[in-house]
C-alpha cells in the first residue's frame, strides 16, 4: 500500500515539474530585434532572383534531409509578394511552392500556399522576421500536419539565415535551417 502511494506521489511530482520546466520556456520575443541592422523587409528582399541551401534535422539532431531552393519573387501592386520556390533534395527529390504573401504594413505579413493550412502570419522587426503556420509535409507516400515557427535574420553581404522549428501535436520533431542568397 505504502509502495502504491509513493509510486502516485512519484509521478505526481514528475508531472508537477514537467508542467513548471515547460512553463518557464521562454519563447523569443521579436521586438529585442528592433534596433538591429541590416533591416530585414521581406518584400525588398525577396523581390527578384535568389538561391538558398538547406538542412532538415531531426529532433535528435540526426542530419535528415539536405536541399537548394531557386526563389524568384515578384511584387504584385505594392501589396502583394509572390515567390516561386523550386527545391532540389539530395535524394533527387523536387518540389515546388508558389508562396502569395499579402504586405499588410508595419511588417506584417500574412501569407499562403498550396500546402500551407489556413494562412502563414508574419511579422518583422529590425532585422528579424517570424512566421508561424502550420503545414502539409510530405514524408514518404502520406502528408502530415506539423507546424513551423520560423526565424528569419538579414545579415551583411545580402545574406538571409533561417531557423524553423517543426512541431507535431507541439512536440519538437526537428529544425529547418536554410541560408539564402540574393543572387541580384
Amino acid at each position: 500500500m505504502v509502495i502504491n502511494n509513493m509510486r502516485v506521489i512519484y509521478k505526481y511530482v514528475l508531472l508537477i515539474a514537467f508542467l513548471t520546466l515547460n512553463s518557464c520556456t521562454q519563447k523569443m520575443d521579436i521586438n529585442k530585434f528592433s534596433l538591429n541592422e541590416p533591416k530585414l523587409v521581406l518584400e525588398n528582399y525577396f523581390s527578384g532572383s535568389l538561391e538558398a541551401w538547406g538542412l532538415f534535422h531531426d529532433r535528435f539532431g540526426n542530419l535528415k534531409r539536405q536541399f537548394r531552393v531557386k526563389i524568384v519573387g515578384k511584387i504584385n501592386d505594392q501589396s502583394q509578394l509572390v515567390l516561386d520556390e523550386s527545391f532540389l533534395y539530395d535524394d533527387g527529390e523536387t518540389e515546388n511552392r508558389v508562396w502569395t504573401i499579402d504586405i499588410l504594413g508595419d511588417g506584417k505579413y500574412q501569407g499562403r500556399a498550396d500546402d500551407v493550412i489556413g494562412v502563414a502570419n508574419g511579422i518583422a522587426v529590425g532585422n528579424a522576421l517570424n512566421w508561424k503556420y502550420e503545414l502539409l509535409l510530405n514524408v514518404k507516400d502520406n502528408k502530415i500536419k506539423v507546424s513551423f515557427d520560423d526565424w528569419m535574420f538579414l545579415q551583411d553581404r545580402n545574406i538571409l539565415i533561417n531557423r524553423a522549428e517543426v512541431k507535431k501535436f507541439g512536440i519538437n520533431i526537428g529544425v529547418v535551417t536554410i541560408t539564402f542568397l540574393k543572387t541580384n
